[in-house]
């Protein structure tokens, strides 16, 4: 083993350098301190000579003695720190080889720099598997939601070009619909990757969200009613620092949401104060979530019960794009259920106390 060999080799041979050394430096800085000793100071020698033979030996036998207990207990020392070292640099490479699943045994721990820093590896070496981990399971899930459309695009595309389908207006607005349900992919997982890397744009201003609310609600009224739909809102008044186009983004998703999975009735938009903190939630009349999918909702690509889904198209993006703007803002996304028996996500913002008219890109 490389390690054994080399780095074992030095460590030991270092020690061992140091024992001697240590040893000789004892032997000669005694001789040569008695030695100076009696030279400036005579009458300290009662016997008239300044090394006797029987005081060499003497102390020649103890450094003799002395020494090969300091090499034991040098080469013991070496041991149990080179013994963890070499577990972790087999554990190095094993996980360089491709095996993420290498750890490093807890062993001795009573050296705590050493058990520290198997702790760090370990924690390191479990990050990288669990990211591996979720890469593998994006790239999947992405494969398996792009090629729905691509497949429908192909497939009416070589049926215009063969003559089975006529290139008509309602063909052609088929094919859109299917680019469309392409670019929302493309963008919500966009603004995921990019606020997961902490790179997604915002230009932070004070915004006050009730008017904000006010104009969407106005633009959503008309096709939630049509889908049989009525929108509540429950506004106050607050200023708080965000970017305007993301917050909409977020709580658009947050009724499409609503629109896609709650039974036919109200959806509450609430906005207001907590404890210093700003809550926009949107709430709905049902069914809810069960508890196993509300430990999972926030994650990427988990759907609700496609069955009462009243809008086709989903691609279980929708909250993880809005927990990503929302943790993008320093805030948090929480789900609870309303008072109807619902579902009621929350965006819990910091609340601005500054004038509106300030500006801060």
């Amino acid at each position: 083993m490389k390690l054994r060999a080399g780095l074992s080799r030095q460590i030991l041979i270092a020690m061992s350098a140091i024992t001697v050394v240590a040893g000789l430096l004892v032997f000669f800085g005694t001789y040569l301190a008695y030695t100076a000793i009696i030279a400036f100071y005579p009458r300290l020698d009662t016997q008239g000579e300044w090394l006797t033979a029987t005081d060499l030996a003497i102390l020649g036998a103890a450094i003799l003695v002395a020494l090969p207990i300091a090499a034991f207990v040098a080469l013991r020392l070496a041991r149990r720190i080179l013994e963890p070292l070499e577990t972790l640099a087999q554990s190095a490479r094993r996980i360089a080889g491709g095996d993420l699943s290498a750890r490093v045994p807890p062993g001795d721990r009573s050296l705590g720099e050493t058990a520290g820093l198997i702790d760090d590896f370990n924690t390191m070496a479990q990050r990288l598997e669990d990211m591996a981990a979720d890469m593998a399971l994006w790239n999947a899930t992405i494969a398996h939601e792009l090629r729905t459309p691509l497949t429908v695009l192909k497939g009416r595309l070589q049926g215009m070009i063969d003559g089975v389908f006529e290139p008509d207006e309602r063909a052609l607005r088929g094919l859109v619909l299917q680019v469309d349900s392409l670019a929302r992919l493309v963008e919500d997982l966009r603004t995921v990757t990019l606020a997961d890397s902490g790179h997604l744009d915002l230009h932070i201003e004070p915004v006050c969200l009730s008017q904000e609310i006010g104009q969407m609600a106005e633009l959503l009224a008309p096709d939630l009613k049509a889908q049989g739909f009525s929108l509540a809102l429950e506004l106050s008044d607050v200023v708080v620092l965000a970017d305007a186009t993301r917050i909409r983004q977020a709580l658009l998703a947050l009724v499409t949401n609503a629109r896609r999975y709650a039974n036919r009735g109200a959806i509450t938009i609430s906005l207001g104060k907590s404890g210093g903190e700003t809550v926009l939630g949107v709430a709905d009349e049902g069914p809810g979530l069960t508890p196993e999918m509300a430990r999972r909702v926030f994650d990427p690509f988990v759907r609700g019960d496609q069955a009462r889904s009243g809008e086709p198209g989903g691609n279980g993006l929708g909250l993880s794009v809005v927990r990503a703007i929302v943790e993008a803002h320093g805030g948090r996304l929480r789900y609870r259920p309303s008072r109807s028996g619902g579902a009621l996500f929350e965006m819990v913002l910091r609340t601005e106390t500054r004038a509106p008219d300030a500006r801060r890109g």
